[in-house]
């Protein structure tokens, strides 16, 4: 008898994607009925420079101050106006061969206040649209149901998840979906970047910072309810429907040790089971990692856990998937996660690291042995229009390029990787610092931070190449 041999090439049903989230795209913010959403506070900021410009934590004040803001500049509520041009955008990203999209629905446009009793029916059409639009153009939908659009109300009412009743609004939402959408959607992913508690906490977990009276057990608190409502939302879906394949989402932000000290690898080990692995842990394995107790009784954080949490946890996920940006790194004496010196960066500080992807796919499929997502991968980059009205991008082809060939290494190595979806395809507002500047798309869009252009559409010189990579099935690079 033969040894097996690995595949050293793509599979054929492979997912070649794209990923976007409707605040950073949509715009039409008050339109049919939708109510304000987390992501509608976030204002764009051009009197401070770009390392400050992420706001992860707001607070109560913060809030109304956005509410009655007639001065600011609050770019995610306009978007790139997909609203009114999906079906053009769709069409041109379809151009380039992707048979997969990953897209979110906005929890504000089909529950404006969040604990309505019934959904904004125009809103449901809205998505009813965009789906089929979808599927016309070939592409398999990648839906996500919470991607920093949680209802304002839901924020300054219940401070957020770290009330337990987000639990029963989220399974309202998530099963009027997984309802209304039984037979045109497939893959699921239940929370976008469920991990992000520091960096995004306010965007993903609505808890105004002076709401509570300890804001990292609040944060805890309220990851553990998000978990919960996802492992219920699991329960509901496969009773709809046994066909679904519901997925969990981190973001890759696992350190390497600074050094080869064995305080510096500890470090990064108890980093990466904290922030990393604990939430992917609960999600795939259908338990709580018994390294979260130790840190949550030397942290003082006390968890209220519901009697049938537990229980309930043991829904798990059909597929695991994650972001991938960057790498960091930890030391011992200062256990705040640096960007590694020795490695290429853009101008946001992000670094390069190709073989870091290699090594976070292998790390989810030894622990998880589960099929894998690439949900999001990219960098941004300043860039202007030429003459010719394109752009000569080879510094995002390098990019991508290099890191497909990782994910194909990965394949090699036994990674059963079925889906690749390359953030903002198409020029989106960013997440973190509400710039349009920051642009991550094969597809120019002719705006400006503050909303100025005509909003037209251009294909950069990587639409070619991504569209040759497509075609060959990740053959040609």
């Amino acid at each position: 008898m033969k040894l097996p041999k690995n595949p050293t090439q793509f599979p054929e049903n492979f997912f070649w994607g794209g990923a976007v989230a409707a605040n950073q795209i949509e715009g039409a913010y008050q339109a049919d009925g939708k109510g304000l959403s987390v992501a509608d506070i976030n204002r764009f900021r051009d009197d401070i420079n770009i390392s400050e410009k992420a706001n992860t934590e707001e607070t109560l004040t913060d809030i109304f101050f956005a509410v009655n803001d007639q001065k600011g500049i609050y770019p995610k509520r306009s978007g790139i106006d997909f609203y009114h041009h999906y079906q053009e955008d769709l069409a041109l990203l379809a151009e380039s061969g992707m048979n997969a999209f990953r897209t979110s629905i906005s929890w504000a446009r089909i529950f404006p206040n969040g604990d309505d009793e019934k959904p904004n029916e125009a809103g449901l059409q809205f998505y009813d649209r965009l789906i089929d639009e979808m599927i016309k153009n070939g592409m398999e939908p990648l839906i996500t149901i919470s991607h920093y659009e949680m209802p304002l109300n839901l924020a300054i009412t219940y401070k957020g998840w770290s009330n337990r009743k987000l639990i029963d609004f989220y399974l309202r939402f998530a099963t009027t979906l997984f309802k209304r959408y039984q037979g045109k959607v497939k893959y699921w992913i239940l929370s976008n970047q469920i991990n992000l508690v520091t960096f995004e906490s306010f965007n993903h977990l609505g808890i105004p910072k002076d709401s509570v009276d300890n804001l990292e057990e609040a944060k805890f608190q309220g990851v553990h309810n998000e978990l919960v409502a996802c492992a219920q939302a699991i329960k509901a879906a496969k009773a709809i429907d046994s066909t679904y394949q519901i997925g969990m989402m981190n973001c890759y932000s696992a350190v390497y040790p600074k050094s080869a000290r064995p305080e510096d690898n500890l470090a990064a080990l108890k980093f990466n089971q904290i922030y990393e692995y604990y939430f992917s842990d609960v999600s795939a394995r259908g338990a709580y990692p018994k390294y979260m107790w130790r840190y949550f009784e030397e942290n003082n954080i006390k968890l209220v856990l519901g009697e049938n949490d537990l229980a309930d946890l043991k829904h798990t996920v059909d597929f695991v998937s994650f972001s991938y940006y960057y790498t960091r790194m930890i030391g011992a004496e200062n256990l705040k996660p640096e960007i590694n010196p020795k490695l290429e960066a853009n101008e946001w500080g992000w670094s390069y690291d190709p073989i870091g992807l290699r090594i976070a796919l292998n790390h989810y499929y030894d622990r998880y042995g589960l099929p894998i997502m690439i949900t999001e991968n990219g960098m941004g980059f300043y860039e202007e229009l030429g003459e010719d009205k394109t752009i000569k991008d080879d510094y995002r082809i390098d990019f991508l390029r290099s890191h497909i060939q990782q994910m194909k290494e990965a394949i090699y190595d036994g990674v059963a990787l079925i889906g690749y979806y390359p953030w903002g395809p198409i020029d989106l507002v960013s997440c973190s610092s509400s710039e349009m500047s920051k642009r991550y798309g094969f597809i120019y869009v002719d705006l400006d931070d503050y909303g100025n252009g005509t909003g037209q559409r251009y294909k950069k010189a990587s639409f070619d190449w991504y569209k040759q990579v497509i075609a060959s099935n990740g053959e040609i690079l």
